[in-house]
């Protein structure tokens, strides 16, 4: 089986998938400057007559498996394939697998990071000395940005797939009282409570979304939710920005009802004048939707995409929980 793979991948992975398949043909998108538009990624398949897809930000769309209907399989670099055609693949008997966790470790210690900066003033603490305002008396600074710990506080995460999970694990370590809201998830550690959402934004000191974007979350997090949260409390999201009401969190932050919020994705991105106004704020500490944005981050997905191929075509386990389509036959084989 020949497969083409235009998302970044390592030398070492290309090796174990030749191994694996016989053939790979390597056009990263990287070095194309943009993921393939559907006529360019058309052009790359029948050029290379590759059997199969491994993608990570090409619009692999209808018409692009339509014009190759026989693929073994579409591979999607993403916890969320959202840049393929699924529903499309699946009529055309095309397994497609995704990478969930790749940016689990990424996104939980930005995330991590991004609340101690916010809660100890560090930002405001830097400007401050490059503008040389240090001036006589020792104890200024000391009392200007005296700050809080993140050890002892209640962090509540709204869904707790990989990246709640992670976040949980390295804040045990603080330590701090972690709940989590998920209804189709329940911990085995006794140390994460679960809560009801109504109760968690009561109650939590920082409240994290985790959310996948789905007809249900969508707008799930408004205004009656955020007026749960306490006076000090500090409200994060680095998932999606559509799972959140974002002029119910607007009028939270400007009106001061919470301690202020990290954010690392927009409604719309680039943003408007609306999304300005809350990455502006100053108890706002805002990211351009870098929180999954490491080097490593590639390295995981490789790894991740390479076991899975392994355990479905070598090993024949088509249970494999990155199988996308499961309602696809199992009689595709490499």
């Amino acid at each position: 089986m020949r497969i083409l793979i235009t998302a970044p991948y390592h030398e070492k992975g290309r090796e174990e998938l030749t191994q694996l398949f016989g053939e790979v043909v390597y056009r990263p998108w990287k070095a194309h400057g943009r993921g393939y538009k559907p006529d360019e990624l058309i052009g790359l398949l029948d050029e290379t007559k590759a059997e199969a897809l491994i993608t990570e930000h090409d619009e692999v769309t209808a018409e692009v498996i339509n014009a190759h209907p026989a693929l073994k399989f579409i591979g999607v670099c993403r916890g969320t394939p959202s840049n393929v055609a699924v529903q499309v693949a699946t009529q055309r008997n095309i397994p497609v697998f995704n990478t969930p966790a790749r940016n689990a470790q990424a996104v939980a210690e930005l995330f991590i990071a991004n609340v101690i900066t916010l809660m100890r003033h560090t930002l405001n603490g830097i400007q401050w000395l490059e503008e040389g305002q240090w001036g006589v008396g020792a104890h200024t600074s000391y009392l200007q940005f005296k700050g809080n710990e993140l050890a002892g506080k209640q962090v509540g995460m709204v869904g707790f797939g990989a990246v709640g999970q992670t976040i949980a694990n390295i804040l045990k370590a603080f330590p701090c009282e972690i709940t989590y809201f998920d209804p189709f998830f329940t911990s085995d550690d006794p140390a994460f409570k679960k809560q009801s959402l109504e109760d968690l934004f009561r109650t939590s000191d920082v409240v994290g979304i985790h959310l996948p974007v789905t007809s249900e979350t969508k707008g799930m997090i408004g205004g009656e939710l955020l007026s749960l949260m306490k006076p000090d409390a500090i409200f994060v999201n680095t998932a999606r920005a559509v799972v959140v009401d974002r002029n119910s969190l607007l009028e939270a932050i400007e009106k001061n009802r919470i301690r202020g919020a990290v954010l690392d994705v927009f409604d719309q991105e680039p943003p408007d004048e609306t999304d300005y106004r809350l990455i502006r704020h100053p108890n706002v500490l805002a990211t351009p939707h870098i929180a999954g944005a490491t080097h490593e981050v590639e390295d995981h997905h490789v790894a991740i995409m390479n076991r899975v191929l392994d355990e479905y075509f070598r090993k024949e386990n088509h249970q494999v929980r990155q199988l996308v389509n499961r309602e696809v036959s199992s009689t595709v084989s490499k």
